[in-house]
């Protein structure tokens, strides 16, 4: 999944970055209020990780200007305010969740799991489809009961798959799901990884509609 996390404090910033990248997310890293607007309006994401105390414009500014736009993308706030009428505040203004610092990191990765969960429509933590089944929160994938070894990368391009079953997603759109800004994209890259899970998964198990993208597709 393609994260936008919006963090000033350094520190914070590369810790939640560093993790949510091991969580098989990719994430743009926004240091300020006035990045994060742009970002929101030239980037698709699948989730915010938003602080309210930015430079440059607050965070509850940028979500309210945000939805006002029509911005659908789950906003997840992070902030050290604590207060009731900050959550409620936060709440009101669209976001979906609202997470106090500091926190426990494994607390923060359900969070996230469960507000992406909630976008997708689904209810159940794990993801199936075909005899496949995905699992985010343990990293384990497995076909009829058996275990798949999978790459990072191939886990979260079989997981964009998978999040919207029969669905055809264009090479673009699986690339912003598995690329941050600062990490190079090969020409071929995606090609690679759907070649390697069709030689795990079968060939007919992702589709290739030409011109257009890629699905999961049950043989028939």
């Amino acid at each position: 999944m393609r994260l936008l996390l919006v963090e000033d404090d350094p520190m914070i910033g590369e810790s939640l970055e560093e993790g949510l990248r091991g969580e098989r997310h990719a994430v743009d890293w926004a240091r300020d209020g006035r990045a994060a607007e742009l970002a929101l309006e030239t980037g698709s994401y699948d989730l915010v990780l938003l602080d309210l105390g930015l430079p440059g414009k607050e965070g509850l500014e940028v979500l309210a200007a945000y939805r006002r736009r029509g911005g659908k993308a789950p906003v997840l706030i992070v902030t050290a305010r604590d207060a009731t009428r900050e959550r409620i505040a936060g709440l009101d203004a669209g976001a979906d969740d609202y997470l106090v610092k500091p926190f426990d990191l494994d607390e923060l990765y359900a969070r996230v799991r469960a507000v992406l969960r909630r976008s997708a429509g689904r209810s159940s933590p794990q993801l199936s489809f075909g005899g496949v089944t995905l699992d985010p929160a343990t990293h384990e994938a497995a076909r009829d009961g058996l275990p798949l070894h999978l790459s990072a990368r191939e886990f979260a391009l079989l997981q964009a798959l998978m999040d919207r079953p029969g669905v055809v997603v264009s090479r673009a759109a699986l690339e912003e799901k598995l690329y941050g800004w600062n990490e190079e994209i090969g020409s071929n890259t995606v090609e690679v990884h759907i070649h390697s899970l069709r030689r795990k998964l079968g060939a007919e198990f992702i589709k290739n509609v030409r011109g257009v993208g890629y699905k999961v597709h049950k043989a028939r």
